[in-house]
């Protein structure tokens, strides 16, 4: 009640001073219409005062009394100054494309990590540059050089990978595609693999209590997605080949065609395969499932009209893990997973011609899950489909700009049909909803957001959810940003740990759950520090997340046993973070990092660590491109913390493990070389051969009441040598 009178009265007293200001949009001629040009400089000639404009062109400064002169700046177009009155309040500008010789040009090498300086949000985007650091075969695998985001495997047995933000598991963070909700659910396990490492052109990682947009779900932060679309800047045709030293095969193409003026498509096709069985520890049982999987992805921009403009797109996946021990042992361990998925998506948005910013958006999603699983004696089969739709208005409420409201409705629906052995389970969720969110953008400095939801859920009534965020730029050099606020989610246990599945434990679920809910609240500065013609950016945050209800997932109490049942007591994570960036010369990307975890929960009635989360973390990233371009050198260490694991007491002797894992290093490297027309990389992850030694409990009787999979906090594949080809027909 405490949090919610702060953020009411902090909305009423968000302080800010009057300047006389000049706002409006940039935007470039294409195709006899115009369009936004986000990322340009705009400043006043003869002073420091600039800003950037943003993903929808639209741009605020502040005008100076010494300097009439505004100038706008952008690669590839030609730089416009405007003389501006002293009258002026908005401007619109058009810049023209410059005509460029043949020529090789040598300069600093554009950034492959940004982090958002205008935006309020604590938001981090990780380019279509640095995925290619990398073999970055799925969304999984693109966090290896980002201090920021954890990805593991959760088990040693199913291939199941999961994320960690904030010392949290990825399930309290909200995974977008492209805004839209996505991978819950049945798609919580194994969804990071859905998206393939070459379809997608960024990742956008927001820390801390996210935006009330796009729904209520959102705990540690939300991860959002952008896909390749067939924007005027895509390539007609991309290939990418890829094959490693474990078996992994994986082929991704992609085709672009203009049917006309107004419409656009893109083909995006994936295959992957692993052929090998590998058991490199001879336990009997696979170190990864072997896994076929067929991806199409058929996607569509209408233009309408200047300033409406409309997208859809279906994708269709098809995969099957085939895991456990080797087929030609008698009565072995099997693990098979097969799924079958759907999505379909259509936006629509369209901006008004007007004075004032005003625009509205569409959002329709849905998708179809099937999943058939068997983890040895335990079957494990379900049907989700899932329903999304968001309407948003966004206009400004005077003609500087300064305030802004976003408002909207919203409705989600989830349906599951589940059948664990001979136990069959049905559960339909209907959630409509509305939002408001309140910007105020007094000057250049300060920037203000509150917003509040309130959501309506069948099973379990009505959710509230208050946001705040904030930011303040002290000087050009210094900015704050801090945050607050509620997140609530609805959990689907079986779905949600049907990695769990490999184990002998019973499964014992408390009838009684409800909702988790967690307050989170924390910010950060940046500091931007010049030396020499380069600049050192050093970041550091604090967040905090506090569980008024939690589903506790307790291997401890009771060896035999996998329970689930509501938090008795406290649970939170206090992480802090400091990472350093800095370009030592030029074609250089380099940061470093160091993160602090206290991620603590009271299970069976004592508050512990939540086992299998290193209490550290630290990252130094290298990232080379020669000067003319030909070649580039890419090395990533990562220096994990140790941690707890449930207590193995209770079992057999030849069953112990140790109560905590070791701190442990993990060191990734690749090359790659450059032609006209194509790429070749060539690389070895893990390259030390750090392994968990003898991840499986019981693997020589998995049929027993010992057999457990799911006690894994390190990697369980040892040494890997990749190399892969990259061939893109680009547009003149």
């Amino acid at each position: 009640m405490l949090c919610k009178k702060i953020l009411f009265i902090a909305l009423l007293l968000i302080p800010g001073l009057m300047h006389a200001q000049i706002t409006g949009t940039v935007s470039h001629a294409e195709g006899g219409s115009k369009k936004a040009l986000p990322g340009v400089n705009v400043y006043w000639l003869g002073t420091s005062i600039g800003t950037v404009s943003d993903s929808t062109g639209r741009y605020q400064i502040d005008k100076p009394a010494d300097s009439d002169k505004l100038i706008f700046s952008f690669v590839g177009f030609k730089t416009d100054t405007i003389s501006v009155k002293q009258s002026s309040k908005k401007l619109d500008v058009t810049l023209s494309a410059s005509l460029l010789l043949d020529e090789v040009t040598i300069g600093e090498r554009n950034t492959s990590t940004t982090i958002e300086r205008l935006d309020p949000l604590v938001t981090q985007r990780i380019t279509s540059h640095e995925l290619k650091q990398a073999a970055c075969c799925n969304l999984g695998e693109s966090f290896e050089t980002n201090a920021s985001v954890d990805a593991a495997y959760s088990d040693a047995a199913t291939g199941a990978k999961q994320i960690k933000l904030l010392g949290l598991s990825g399930k309290y963070v909200q995974l977008l595609t492209e805004n839209i909700p996505n991978f819950y659910g049945l798609a919580s396990s194994y969804g990071l693999e859905y998206v393939p490492g070459h379809w997608m052109n960024s990742i956008a990682i927001s820390k801390g209590t996210a935006a009330v947009s796009y729904g209520y779900e959102a705990i540690t932060g939300q991860i959002n997605t952008w896909y390749k679309e067939p924007a005027h800047k895509a390539d007609y045709f991309f290939l990418n080949l890829l094959g490693n030293s474990a078996g992994k095969t994986e082929i991704n193409m992609d085709g672009t065609v203009k049917i006309n003026d107004k419409i656009s498509t893109m083909l995006l096709v994936h295959g992957g395969y692993d052929f090998t069985e590998n058991d490199h520890d001879h336990d009997g049982f696979l170190d990864m499932p072997v896994v076929k999987r067929y991806i199409l992805f058929n996607r569509y921009n209408v233009e309408w009209s200047p300033g409406f403009e409309s997208k859809l797109g279906v994708k269709y996946l098809n995969e099957s893990r085939q895991g456990g021990q080797s087929r030609h042992l008698a009565n072995p361990y099997i693990i098979s997973i097969d799924t079958r998925r759907a999505e379909a998506f259509f936006k629509s948005g369209y901006t008004y011609n007007s004075d004032w910013h005003r625009s509205l958006a569409f959002i329709s999603a849905y998708s179809y899950h099937n999943q058939q699983s068997v983890y040895g004696n335990t079957l494990y089969n379900a049907v989700q489909h899932s329903v999304y739709t968001n309407f948003i208005y966004t206009s400004d409420m005077d003609d500087a700009g300064k305030h802004s409201m976003q408002n909207g409705l919203s409705y989600k629906l989830d349906s599951y049909h589940e059948t664990l052995n001979l136990s069959n389970t049905v559960r339909t969720e209907h959630v409509p909803g509305a939002f408001a969110e309140y910007s105020y953008k007094p000057g250049k400095s300060f920037t203000g957001v509150a917003g509040i939801r309130a959501d309506y859920h069948n099973l379990y009534g009505f959710f509230i959810t208050p946001r705040m965020h904030l930011r303040y730029s002290i000087s050009g050099t210094t900015t704050l940003k801090a945050s607050a606020g509620k997140g609530t989610r609805t959990p689907m246990v079986l779905a949600e740990n049907a990695y769990l599945f490999a184990s002998s434990r019973q499964i014992n679920i408390a009838g009684d759950l409800i909702p988790e809910e967690a307050w989170n609240v924390g910010g950060n500065i940046m500091q931007i520090v010049p030396a020499g013609n380069r600049e050192i950016t050093i970041v550091a945050d604090f967040y905090r997340t506090g569980f008024t209800n939690q589903i506790v997932v307790d291997l401890d109490s009771d060896i035999n046993t996998l329970m689930f049942y509501n938090l008795e007591g406290k649970s939170y994570s206090n992480v802090a973070q400091i990472e350093v960036i800095y370009p030592f010369i030029k074609g250089m990307d380099f940061n470093a990092a160091f993160r602090f975890n206290d991620v603590k929960q009271e299970i069976g009635g004592v508050l512990r660590e939540v086992p299998f989360t290193s209490n550290y973390k630290a990252l130094v990233s290298a990232s080379y491109k020669t000067p003319l371009k030909k070649w580039q050198f890419d090395v990533t260490a990562q220096f994990n913390g140790g941690g707890r694991i449930p207590s193995t007491i209770e079992n057999p002797e030849p069953y112990h493990r140790a109560d905590r894992f070791a701190p442990y290093t993990i060191l990734n490297a690749q090359i790659t070389k450059y032609f006209k027309y194509w790429e070749m990389y060539a690389g070895s992850e893990n390259i030390t051969n750090f392994v968990q030694h003898n991840p499986i409990i019981a693997a020589d009787n998995p049929h027993g009441e010992h057999f457990d999979a799911a006690m894994i906090w390190g990697p369980v594949h040892g040494r890997k040598f990749y190399i892969g080809i990259r061939y893109a027909l680009q547009r003149d």
